[in-house]
């Protein structure tokens, strides 16, 4: 039988996809791609946004009319959230909660085997989200460079504009010998970065209980430290055997500080690049957020990274039109933005969202007013862009080779502070690290030259 799968969302679903296709690809299913006739198509949605929602209706819409005979399930973050919703959506025949992708498979086989008119239901609510979901190590990932290894699960910030806490649940660690375990086996197949992603990786060994339950698994590992955080990891790994680099999912600085970044720079397999979600710049507003840290937290952050490497690599991802936010607020966003070198900038319209906080607030802001903003935010996003760029070149990086354009004739990967760089070589040297020299501006990255 043919399956599908489509995917929206963050790094998490995307691996989180990986496992649910490894079950079925080992139940002897055929994949073939989202806009292909199936017999099952699988919906990984997300809910962070109204669009979000949109897209997952859409994608079962059309899978429907690519074959109306077809089992459809969906799982996500929107399942979780508006399992009715889905549910009544025509030709959908099983709803997922977040915490049950692991018997996707099983249901769908019953399904086939006993077919039935209305949707089933498999999700637990809010309170009953209590332990991390084992989906069994992934073996494999699109790309064949690069994996991502989910480490952690939940949130507990609750972020005044953000829905996912609830969709999520409470937070979740995985056990470290199984994240060891499964980084051991995609080093073994080739892979040559290992990317660490969760809901909040930050919050990894966080929850309560965390170090009474796995502190013979750290210590059997060799590691005798705090084990709040994801420090232990990164240490754990770090000394594994293996050609493979590491790099870190998103950081919350409402989770880490200063002192955690510099803790976290000693290791040599870490990537010099951190996605530190900013939101605002301006303190009225991150503190209406529920962000919990300032502007000057913020700084401080982005300052010891530059004395680790003046050319450190931060992403980030900024909220435009927060309720209530004024002119003058989002002045000090556009200031913030100017005056560092970003080497990306994810820019979002607010999209509120029933049962936050935010959705409840006065002074939403005129749609028209946010547009502007975010137009004036994209221009300021793009110089600090080519800022960075500009202060790399002349500079020799670490750049994992991961794809070859046949047409243009050159190689394209990242480097380890997150440029994309164009490599023209005539020895085969995709899924390598290499060290070119960083020449000039070229495409939307930088040409390097080995």
């Amino acid at each position: 039988m043919k399956v599908a799968f489509y995917t929206l969302g963050c790094k998490v679903n995307q691996y989180e996809t990986q496992a649910i296709r490894e079950t079925f690809l080992q139940a002897a299913f055929e994949e073939v791609g989202p806009h292909d006739w199936a017999d099952v198509y699988i919906v990984n949605s997300c809910t962070v946004t109204h669009l979000a929602d949109r897209k997952s209706r859409q994608a079962i819409r059309r899978m429907k009319r690519l074959n109306p005979d077809s089992i459809i399930a969906v799982t996500g973050c929107y399942a979780q959230m508006n399992p009715e919703e889905i549910g009544h959506i025509q030709g959908v025949s099983l709803v997922v909660g977040t915490n049950e992708k692991s018997v996707i498979l099983r249901e769908v086989l019953k399904i086939i085997n006993k077919p039935g008119e209305e949707a089933i239901y498999k999700r637990l609510e809010y309170n009953e989200i209590c332990d991390y979901e084992e989906t069994g190590s992934i073996v494999s990932m699109e790309s064949r460079t690069r994996a991502y290894v989910k480490v952690q699960e939940g949130c507990d910030r609750f972020c005044s504009y953000c829905i996912i806490p609830y969709a999520r649940g409470i937070i979740r660690s995985r056990s470290p010998i199984s994240i060891k375990e499964e980084v051991g086996d995609l080093a073994n197949k080739g892979f040559k970065e290992i990317i660490l992603t969760g809901i909040n990786t930050a919050l990894y060994g966080r929850e309560k209980g965390f170090g009474e339950k796995y502190h013979h698994e750290f210590l059997s590992l060799g590691i005798k430290r705090s084990l709040e955080g994801v420090g232990p990891l990164v240490e754990m790994l770090e000394n594994m055997p293996g050609q493979f680099r590491l790099r870190l999912g998103s950081l919350e600085p409402n989770v880490v500080n200063s002192l955690d970044v510099i803790e976290l720079m000693a290791y040599k397999r870490l990537c010099h690049h951190l996605h530190l979600s900013l939101q605002s710049g301006s303190d009225r507003v991150l503190l209406a957020m529920n962000r919990r840290y300032s502007r000057k937290d913020y700084q401080d952050i982005l300052d010891e990274l530059g004395k680790v490497d003046t050319n450190y690599g931060v992403t980030t991802d900024i909220i435009v039109g927060f309720p209530g936010e004024t002119e003058d607020d989002f002045q000090e966003t556009l200031s913030l933005v100017e005056g560092q070198n970003f080497c990306k900038i994810h820019i979002f319209p607010y999209s509120k969202r029933q049962g936050t906080k935010a959705a409840q607030m006065l002074d939403q802001v005129d749609p028209s007013i946010v547009k502007d903003r975010i137009t004036r935010l994209q221009r300021a996003a793009e110089d600090s862009q080519n800022r960075f760029l500009e202060r790399n070149l002349g500079a020799q990086r670490e750049v994992l080779i991961e794809e070859y354009d046949d047409k243009a004739l050159e190689y394209i990967g990242y480097s380890d502070n997150y440029i994309r760089v164009f490599v023209k070589s005539e020895e085969d040297i995709l899924n390598q690290i290499v060290r070119p020299s960083l020449k000039r501006v070229y495409k939307n990255g930088l040409l390097g030259v080995i």
